[in-house]
């Protein structure tokens, strides 16, 4: 598949960076910028995938680390691939596993092989390498697949961090290697960009990408602890030098604020655990701002969630009521706080998608400025 078929720009903001795309995969068209709910281990939690598909989630993110480990890429193979396993017949994209690596693995070392670590769940001991990365990838059966980087901790000398970039280049060059002999038809391969909090070598490593010719690249290493104000610039020092003609993915992030400035920076694709996991905590993001149902003040409150939503959770009950399932520990609180908050999500990028279709998108980023604090006295 050509390049130009796979991603097209239709709509540039002429006061920012923001753009409106169309992002082709072999399981349909996704329309960005485009938020993807985390499916880690091949559940988006506490909601069925027919939910989820019927909240307009076009795409979701299921993670190689945890499927290679629980249940095993050969068993998911078995069962005819991911979608199949899960059930889900829409486009999913699978991370590297690099980040889980990095972030769960009590032991782990990092070698010009790949990286050996032990397992979070038994202990036992794992050497994923960028070839082994994108075997299991392909017995997921995944759309869009990452290669293996290393994910850069915050803070970091500059020294190391430098030879950190240069070995995820190394590694990406080996998928590539790997990719030529098992390509898949219609499967895209995304590259990471890495360089942690250096704009020399975010840029430098983005060039360095770009001429591999991935199908799309994602920005990693980022949302690691570093202030926003620092995520921001590394933004700003990547995006310029990725091709207009690719997706540009910003792994692992996060809040409606951190994506809008993030699309107004040019970024096309991101997933976040906050509205799952922060349902789950009883956090709720609402268009008059975001709380917590345990709360007491809610204990005799008998609107929904939100006034302005049109959820299943909205239009059937109150926040009294979920209150009363939380501290319950009632199962059913996880579903309904869930559904809630990937609808408050996706709702939020189908209009901001809206405003750059119809050329509001300075206004759409002015008005949630506007609104925010507005919205938190009127919660």
């Amino acid at each position: 598949m050509e390049n130009r078929r796979i991603f097209r720009v239709l709509r540039r903001d002429p006061r920012s960076g923001a753009r409106l795309g169309r992002l082709v995969t072999r399981r349909g068209v996704v329309e960005t910028p485009v938020f993807m709910p985390v499916a880690t281990a091949g559940s988006v939690k506490a909601v069925p995938p027919e939910v989820v598909a019927g909240l307009s989630a076009r795409i979701i993110l299921a993670n190689t680390y945890h499927l290679y480990l629980r249940p095993g890429p050969e068993i998911v193979k078995k069962a005819g691939g991911l979608h199949r396993f899960m059930n889900w017949p829409r486009a999913i994209l699978t991370d590297s596993g690099g980040f889980q690596v990095y972030s769960l693995s009590r032991f782990r070392e990092i070698l010009e092989e790949g990286v050996r670590f032990r397992s979070h769940l038994d202990g036992s001991e794992h050497l994923l390498t960028p070839e082994r990365s994108l075997e299991v990838q392909a017995a997921l059966d995944s759309d869009i697949r990452v290669v293996l980087d290393v994910c850069i901790p915050y803070p970091c000398p500059r020294e190391e961090t430098e030879r950190l970039t240069g070995l995820t280049h190394r590694w990406a060059e080996r998928s590539l290697r790997w990719w030529e002999e098992h390509r898949s038809e219609g499967v895209l391969l995304f590259g990471i960009v890495q360089g942690g909090m250096e704009e020399d070598l975010r840029r430098a490593s983005a060039e360095t990408l770009v001429s591999m010719e991935f199908d799309g690249y994602a920005i990693g290493g980022l949302s690691v602890g570093e202030p926003k104000e620092l995520m921001f610039s590394m933004i700003e020092a990547t995006v310029p030098h990725l091709p207009e003609d690719r997706p540009r993915y910003l792994m692992g992030v996060g809040t409606p604020q951190d994506i809008l400035e993030a699309v107004a920076r040019g970024v096309d694709m991101f997933d976040c655990v906050l509205p799952t996991r922060n349902a789950r905590r009883g956090t709720v993001f609402t268009s008059r701002g975001t709380f917590h149902i345990r709360n007491a003040c809610f204990k005799e409150d008998f609107r929904p969630l939100d006034p302005e939503c049109r959820c299943y959770t909205c239009r059937n009950f109150t926040r009294a009521y979920l209150r009363h399932l939380f501290h319950s520990g009632e199962l059913l609180i996880y579903f309904l706080l869930t559904v809630h908050n990937l609808h408050f999500y996706l709702k939020f990028m189908a209009d901001l998608r809206r405003s750059l279709r119809e050329g509001r998108f300075q206004e759409f980023r002015e008005k949630f400025y506007r609104n925010a604090s507005e919205r938190e006295k009127s919660i």
